[in-house]
Order: structure tokens, then sequence, then C-alpha cells
């Protein structure tokens, strides 16, 4: 890929990095991303990955903005409150870096829609504020073999972590997938509608989804697959631990 005088100058600091360089970069342009939701981990992670000059970035998210959502969702703005939250967070990205293709799926994503949508993305990031909408993105990915990088938060913490079960060096079972950590919906899971959320808590793990992405498209860097990373907003520390398949896992175990 040939970057134009005026690409050049917007990916300079990526340029010189020698894990990226032009080669890198080029992977970038071509890789597919798809986002589930819009809001308080996606809005981050879809303008660091439109800024990092991802080629097409889908967004999944049924919902419009409202007045509370705009203390942690920065795609949105004041003036986007009653608008889809695809269309304000497509346009924030495009804002930032016109060379961004964003496409806009208004829906929420369903059994009836999930393996075509990610069957369309090379990589899945899932900011989805719920179990059961988490472990139909898992499960899809599995699947469909794509790369799932995962987040959910607290009140003022934190987790991450990379799914790629269907990656088996030499052909053993490493790597955990997500229902390895959750394998059923827990009942009574309070929202952040219920529990409360520090707004700048959302922006500190979208942007580490989005660090972790590029890690994926790059081939850089140490994966965090079969580990967790958790992150605990009040004490400032951030540690990982170890997260090995489980042995009794239904949808990526041995039998």
């Amino acid at each position: 890929m040939r970057l134009s005088d005026e690409e050049v100058e917007r990916y300079a600091r990526h340029l010189i990095l020698r894990e990226v360089g032009g080669a890198g970069q080029a992977r970038l342009s071509q890789a597919r991303v798809l986002v589930i939701g819009a809001g308080g981990l996606g809005s981050p992670a879809i303008l660091y990955l439109a800024a990092a000059g991802v080629g097409l970035i889908g967004v999944v998210d049924p919902d419009r903005v409202s007045l509370s959502n705009l203390q942690r969702q920065i795609a949105h703005r004041t003036q986007d409150v009653g608008r889809l939250k695809t269309e304000s967070a497509a346009e924030r990205a495009l804002a930032i870096n016109p060379h961004a293709r964003v496409e806009m799926h208004s829906t929420r994503f369903s059994p009836g829609n999930a393996d075509a949508l990610v069957q369309a993305h090379d990589l899945v990031l899932d900011g989805s504020d719920n179990f059961a909408t988490r472990l139909l993105v898992n499960d899809t990915c599995y699947r469909m073999g794509r790369t799932l990088v995962s987040a959910a938060v607290g009140q003022f913490d934190g987790q991450l972590a990379v799914y790629k079960a269907h990656v088996r060096p030499e052909g053993q079972r490493v790597y955990p997938c997500y229902r390895c950590l959750v394998p059923e919906a827990p009942e009574g899971a309070a929202t952040c509608t219920e529990a409360g959320i520090l707004g700048a808590l959302t922006g500190v793990i979208g942007s580490m989804q989005a660090l972790e992405s590029l890690k994926e498209i790059l081939g850089i860097g140490e994966t965090l697959a079969g580990r967790l990373l958790l992150y605990d907003g009040l004490g400032g520390t951030v540690r990982t631990v170890k997260l090995p398949p489980d042995p009794a896992c239904r949808l990526c175990g041995p039998g």
C-alpha cells in the first residue's frame, strides 16, 4: 500500500515504530473490526481505532443517545441527544480520520444477525453491557474463528481479556473462550444504570481494548489470550491472572 503525503504525516508516529512501520500500517488499513456497542467502552475504542487507521469499523448498537450517556460515552455530544449512537459515533470517528470507513448497524446483536456480522470482520471488540450478549458474541466468534477482545466494567473497576480458543498452536488447546470464565449468564447482575459507574473508568478500559485490538492486528507484543487483566480504579492498580481453558467448557472443551 502506498501512502499519500497526508497519510505519511497522519501516521508518522506509527511509521517510525519498528513494530509497525509501513507494513504494519498497511495491515491496519486492511483490517475489519466489529465493535459491539457504541457506549462507554465502545466510544473510546472506536475513536482510537479510527485514529490508528483501521480500514473498516463496523459499529453495532440499537440505542439512541441520552443525556445520562454523556458522563462517560465520549463519542457523543450534547447536541447528539436523540440521535442513533451509531450515527454520532461514526460522525466523530470520521471527523478524526476521514480515511476510516464506518459501517453502521443500528440493531441489536442477536442470534439472527450474529453470524453474518462476525463473519464479515476479522476481529471483534465487545463493549456490550450484559452477559447474554457477551456470551452470544463469544460463541459466534468461536464458531466463526474470530479473535474476540472483551471487556467489562463495574463501579470503579474493569477487566479485559482476549479470547481466541479457535487458535490451537500445534493442535494444542491452550487458550480459553469467554465461557471458560463465565459458563452461563449469572442471575441478578446489576447494570451501570442500577449501580452507577465513574465515567473516566470506561475511557481507561475502552482504550485498553483498542490497544489490544491493534496488537492482535499487527501481531506484536504479548497477547492477553490466556490471561485476565484486572484494573482497580480506586486503588490505581493493574494485575493479570492466568486464565486457562476450562476442561469442562461446553463450547471449546475437548468433548
